[in-house]
């Protein structure tokens, strides 16, 4: 590597590496809020009640049908323009902007809430029922049947559609930088404008999503065998 590249690589080093911070900040705070919508939705899908269940339905199927990058766009423009008109109608003059930051983790989380409900119900589903009915005869309440008998039963089941979904999640937060907003994938952007070296640039910011990606990998396998234990072959 030439000392051009050398100098490039090291005046960029800093700030790329708080754009991998801030993705994985985006990701981690989107994923936590995407779990609750996804443990909502779930409970809709799976509700007796019929307009409930007819809400969880259209959530989880209109969210999936539209691509992540224009409900990106449309929270970051069309959202603040409604906004604003929306405080104009109440007779506030206050104008407010939506950042990146808060765009980026409202609609991934929108996004992760949609399919952490179809990961979660399948998982519901594939509870034996007489686990959820010894839980009755025990006079368990909703509350307890959840996180004593539901949860612990339906994560060996949900683990692999959730690790899958939080790596597609880490990738995903690139599509924030069509806004400017400074994330790994942007920051790489402006080295590479910056210096020519796209392919050096270009390569670490790869590095870095892979480095989140094996670490995620080994995290998720470890907690996959802890829910699994006890359980035949592991």
């Amino acid at each position: 590597m030439s000392s051009y590249q050398n100098a490039g690589l090291l005046d960029w080093a800093a700030p790329i590496l708080h754009g991998a911070l801030v993705t994985l900040e985006i990701a981690l705070l989107a994923y936590a809020i995407g779990l609750g919508l996804g443990l909502l939705g779930a409970g809709a899908r799976l509700s007796a009640w019929p307009p409930l269940r007819a809400l969880g339905t259209l959530y989880s199927t209109l969210v999936r049908a539209v691509p992540e990058l224009l409900l990106i766009i449309l929270l970051y423009y069309a959202g603040t323009q409604a906004l604003n008109a929306l405080l104009n109608a109440l007779g506030d003059d206050t104008h407010v902007e939506i950042g990146g930051f808060v765009c980026a983790v409202g609609v991934l989380a929108f996004v992760q809430g949609a399919y952490m409900t179809e990961v979660f119900r399948g998982a519901i589903l594939a509870i034996p029922r007489g686990q959820l009915e010894a839980a009755d005869a025990y006079g368990f309440t909703r509350w307890t049947r959840f996180h004593r008998i539901v949860v612990p039963a339906m994560l060996p089941n949900a683990l692999p559609g959730m690790s899958n979904l939080w790596l597609i999640l880490v990738k995903d937060t690139a599509l924030i930088s069509v806004v400017g907003f400074e994330e790994l994938f942007f920051t790489a952007q402006q080295a590479a404008a910056s210096t020519r070296d796209y392919f050096l640039f270009y390569a670490a910011a790869g590095a870095l999503y892979l480095v989140m990606t094996l670490g995620s990998n080994a995290l998720f396998a470890r907690a996959e065998r802890h829910v699994r234990r006890g359980q035949p072959g592991l």
